[in-house]
């Protein structure tokens, strides 16, 4: 479905179609993520791969939004709005992947669920901003693309704060203050992330 977003971003004129796309993808994906919480489907793969596919979405579609001529303007997203995006969410899957190795639970957090929902909020916003009939027809709504925009750049910007704490957190509790254990003894610590 990436792809096909992609395209029709870089192909000028398909806002609509671009929105709708966009949106049931972040509904199937969440679909999926539910499916997979109540029937007790989650695995550490899944956890990892799952938040993967979720960056390849959100941040390939600011990317393109800001690789069409002019669109900063137009879509409301700027190079810095991107930079933040991207590094917040590489930093926090390479987190998630080093934990998850290391045998340790690095679920969703709910400041990590909320700043996808704001992206998913801002995206359609951004995309539909591009349409100069439908900003024409909706006098409000670049201001609400632009409040829902800055208020999912904060909360990107606090989430990583927050798993950055977090993954510390689970370090230190791995690792005794006098240093590390002997190879041939277990750890003793919480695991599950409570």
């Amino acid at each position: 479905m990436a792809v096909v977003l992609f395209v029709l971003i870089e192909a000028d004129g398909w806002w609509k179609t671009a929105t709708v796309l966009f949106l049931v993808a972040a509904a199937t994906d969440f679909l999926d993520g539910y499916i997979a919480r109540r029937y007790g489907l989650v695995t550490p793969l899944g956890r990892i791969l799952d938040p993967f596919a979720d960056k390849i979405i959100i941040c390939g579609t600011f990317v393109f939004l800001l690789s069409v001529g002019g669109s900063a303007s137009k879509s409301g997203v700027t190079a810095w709005i991107v930079v933040v995006v991207l590094a917040r969410e590489m930093f926090v899957t390479s987190l998630r992947g080093f934990l998850e190795q290391a045998g340790r639970d690095f679920s969703a957090a709910l400041s990590g669920k909320l700043k996808m929902v704001l992206q998913c909020a801002a995206v359609p916003l951004c995309l539909l901003s591009m349409d100069d009939a439908i900003v024409a027809e909706y006098d409000g709504l670049t201001r609400i693309r632009d409040v829902t925009l800055w208020v999912a750049v904060a909360v990107t910007i606090f989430s990583g704060v927050e798993y950055s704490i977090r993954a510390v957190q689970m370090l230190r509790r791995a690792e005794p203050p006098d240093g590390p254990q002997d190879p041939s003894e277990t750890p003793s610590d919480d695991t599950t992330g409570n």
